[in-house]
């Protein structure tokens, strides 16, 4: 992957529904050079898929958080399969320190979120979490 590459996905996480033609124009390169490498980029798997993000405003009824889990044992495996399998999971991340996993949790009340945390605190081979509500965020 080359600057041109990079300077392409950067593009693309930034409106992934931007045209091959607008993309090659702040690139300048030409159409052809950006839809090979776009082709490249998904055939080679870099690009595995593309989202959508909505505006704050669209989910504001929604609790968002970030829960950090310690693993007993070496129970990573199982645990990540069960949060997988969580319908308020949005993301996993693993980690290194005190924690091992970083699960990013949305839910549509304070209620639903009590459950959520209440359902993954149960789950076997979860030694202790700690949770932060997400109260807003900055755009970068």
């Amino acid at each position: 992957m080359d600057d041109t590459d990079r300077q392409l996905i950067s593009l693309l996480r930034d409106n992934a529904r931007a045209s091959v033609a607008a993309l090659a124009k702040v690139l300048r390169v030409s159409r052809g050079t950006v839809q090979n490498r776009l082709d490249k980029l998904q055939a080679d798997g870099t690009i595995v898929g593309y989202t959508v993000r909505l505006r704050p405003q669209a989910e504001a009824h929604q609790i968002r958080a970030l829960m950090t889990v310690a693993v007993e044992g070496n129970r990573i495996d199982h645990v990540l399969a069960a949060l997988r399998g969580d319908p308020a999971v949005s993301a996993l991340h693993t980690t290194n320190g005190r924690w091992d996993i970083v699960a990013e949790l949305r839910a549509d009340s304070l209620e639903a979120f009590d459950r959520v945390l209440g359902r993954i605190r149960l789950l076997e081979g979860i030694a202790n979490t700690e949770t932060s509500l997400l109260l807003s965020t900055s755009k970068l």
